[in-house]
């Protein structure tokens, strides 16, 4: 019976609080809540941006790295100057050396600057290109005002005692260091004889860390011919040894850049294979088109006309950018080929975000014959000659 009791006692109770709440303004004004705002996720763009300010104390800056020692070398072709910067940008030492143009740091932190020497052997001036090796650590301190030039490499007595007239015509364009110090040296002419002496003018140089000549580079193609002439007119050079890296990649794998106009592929790379009959050097293959992930590639036919920069990202994200000084413009590649980088997880995107800029002009995000492209603590720095500047730009997904 009691148990009856509780039953009726909650069912009064429960219809006497409907019939309240069913009263208007019994408990108050019903509260409105159509301020509040319902959230969506958004995502910032992803794009890079210019950090200030624009370096544009040059006059035609033509090569740019960033070194192992932590500073940032610039290479002014219209002083003839090496110009050395810490990270914030501030102008720490220069030093003249005849025609420089392009410019490397090995892992002993010596400099690799390609130049011009006069030799006067014949009587009369002739200029030949030069590499000269700059030795930063000095008894009197370390860095760029203390260098001196201990060696130099002059086409062509690195390979062959006399030279011929046209020896003057052929030019070294960059070098890229890999782990063990030797070093890769793009060259171009117009002689082309496979079988020459030296190789063909237009070849990719391999010397050892004591700057002795060891071999022009002959590629390997799938089917195992060799191939003395892959080359044409090889330009920009990246290896995968670049700062940060605390174990260095120790691959002798390269990217390079080719001038040549009727060229299809002017941006390749190129593997650095062991066999049973030593070191082998063939193009890469496995590159991704696949167009779920991206639009573009860094495998389209013609996709640049004057790729004179390339650079490959040390920092394990494995970015490969390239500047095209014809186009204006600045691009970025994953390391399978994929343009752009990959969405943010709240953008709501599948594909790869374009991040490739550009375009002539001297406004913050533009250029004027950009010549080359370097990559520190995911800032990208572009030698903007034309504009005698030096840019830098950081992508937004990276700034806090």
């Amino acid at each position: 019976m009691s148990r009856i009791k509780r039953y009726i006692s909650f069912a009064f109770g429960l219809s006497l609080l409907l019939g309240m709440t069913s009263c208007d303004h019994y408990f108050g004004d019903k509260t409105d809540l159509d301020f509040i705002e319902i959230p969506t996720q958004s995502y910032r763009e992803v794009a890079y941006v210019p950090v200030q300010p624009i370096l544009n104390q040059f006059l035609e800056p033509t090569d740019i790295i960033a070194g192992f020692d932590e500073l940032i070398y610039i290479v002014d072709a219209g002083t003839q100057e090496v110009i050395a910067l810490d990270e914030s940008g501030r102008e720490l030492s220069r030093k003249f050396i005849q025609g420089a143009k392009g410019i490397a740091q090995d892992r002993s932190l010596d400099l690799l600057v390609i130049g011009s020497k006069t030799d006067l052997s014949s009587g009369s001036p002739i200029v030949r290109t030069c590499i000269y090796r700059l030795e930063l650590n000095q008894p009197e301190g370390y860095g760029l005002q203390y260098a001196k030039i201990v060696k130099e490499i002059v086409h062509p007595f690195y390979f062959k005692t006399s030279a011929i007239s046209r020896d003057e015509q052929v030019k070294f364009n960059r070098i890229a260091v890999i782990s063990d110090n030797s070093f890769y040296v793009t060259r171009s002419g117009d002689f082309n004889n496979p079988l020459q002496s030296g190789g063909p003018d237009n070849s990719i140089l391999l010397f050892d860390k004591h700057d002795k000549f060891v071999t022009p580079i002959v590629v390997t193609n799938s089917s195992g011919g060799l191939f003395n002439d892959y080359f044409k007119y090889p330009f920009a050079i990246s290896s995968l040894a670049k700062p940060p890296q605390i174990s260095v990649d120790t691959r002798g794998d390269f990217i390079f850049s080719s001038l040549d106009p009727n060229g299809v592929l002017k941006v390749q790379y190129i593997e650095n294979q062991s066999s049973e009959n030593g070191s082998i050097y063939v193009p890469k293959t496995s590159w991704s088109n696949d167009t779920s992930q991206a639009s573009s590639f860094i495998t389209d036919a013609f996709k640049f006309e004057e790729p004179v920069g390339v650079e490959y990202a040390g920092d394990g994200s494995n970015y490969i950018f390239v500047v095209d000084r014809a186009k204006d413009s600045l691009y970025q590649f994953t390391a399978n080929g994929l343009e752009g980088v990959r969405p943010p997880p709240a953008s709501g995107k599948t594909k790869y975000i374009k991040t490739s800029f550009g375009g002539t002009g001297d406004g913050p995000t533009n250029f004027n014959k950009p010549m080359a492209i370097a990559y520190k603590d995911r800032v990208l720095y572009v030698a903007d000659a034309g504009n005698g500047r030096v840019l830098r730009f950081k992508l937004t997904l990276d700034i806090r």
